[in-house]
C-alpha cells in the first residue's frame, strides 16, 4: 500500500460511540465496555495474507487490500514488513487484530492503521489508536503523527479526535479506481506511556 490518504490499508473502522459487547472476549472490562489491548510487532508473510483476506461490510469495503493494486503489492511487499508495516495482536488471545503503516519523515509520522473486521464497531478504537502511535513514539522516534482519512468515515474521524488528532486539510484523492474526498488529521503531541 502506498501509505496514501487513510492509506486505504483496511483503516480504520471502529469508534467506541457504537459500540457494542465483543462476543467471547475475555479482556478486561472499563465502565460496561470491553478493553483489549493490543501489542505491536513486525509483520510476516502470514500476516500480510490474512490482511489482504479481510473484508469490511458495506462502504467500509473501501478498505479491503485488494481494491486498489498498487495498495496490495505493497502489503504483500517483504522488504516493507518490520521497517514501515506491522502487525497488531490482542494480548489476551495472541491474535492479529490489526495493523499499522508507518512512514517517518524526520519525527512526523504519518501513519495507516485498521483493525480486523470483526473487531470494528466495538468501541476499540481509541485504544488501538493510542497503542499505535505510542509504538511509533517509542520504537521509531515519531513526535507527531499525520494521517489522511476518506471523509465518509465519520466513525474513524470520530476515533482520532478522540485521540487527540486535529483537521487540518480536507481534500481529494485518485485512489480505487475514482476520485475521493479525504480529511487529513495531525496530532502535534507524543502519544506518552498508557
Amino acid at each position: 500500500m502506498n501509505l496514501r490518504q487513510d492509506h486505504k490499508l483496511p483503516g480504520p473502522r471502529h469508534d467506541p460511540t457504537f459500540a457494542k459487547p465483543l462476543a467471547g472476549a475475555q479482556a478486561p472490562r472499563l465502565g460496561g465496555m470491553t478493553v483489549l489491548e493490543f501489542t505491536i510487532r513486525p509483520m510476516t508473510a502470514t500476516d500480510a495474507d490474512a490482511i489482504a483476506a479481510w473484508r469490511y461490510p458495506d462502504e467500509y469495503s473501501f478498505y479491503d487490500a485488494d481494491a486498489d493494486p498498487d495498495d496490495l503489492a505493497e502489503l504483500l511487499d517483504p522488504t516493507e514488513w518490520g521497517r514501515r508495516y506491522f502487525a497488531a495482536d490482542e494480548m489476551t488471545q495472541h491474535k492479529l487484530a490489526g495493523f499499522l503503516v508507518v512512514k517517518l519523515t524526520g519525527t512526523v509520522a504519518e501513519i495507516g492503521l485498521g483493525l480486523r473486521p470483526d473487531l470494528t464497531g466495538h468501541g476499540l478504537g481509541e485504544s488501538f489508536v493510542r497503542t499505535c502511535l505510542r509504538f511509533a513514539s517509542a520504537a521509531l522516534g515519531a513526535q507527531s503523527y499525520t494521517l489522511a482519512v476518506a471523509a465518509f468515515n465519520r466513525r474513524a474521524v470520530a476515533v482520532y479526535e478522540r485521540a487527540g488528532f486535529q483537521e487540518e486539510e480536507r481534500f481529494e484523492h485518485y485512489t480505487n479506481g475514482g476520485l475521493h474526498a479525504f480529511i487529513r488529521m495531525a496530532k502535534r503531541t507524543t502519544e506518552g506511556p498508557a
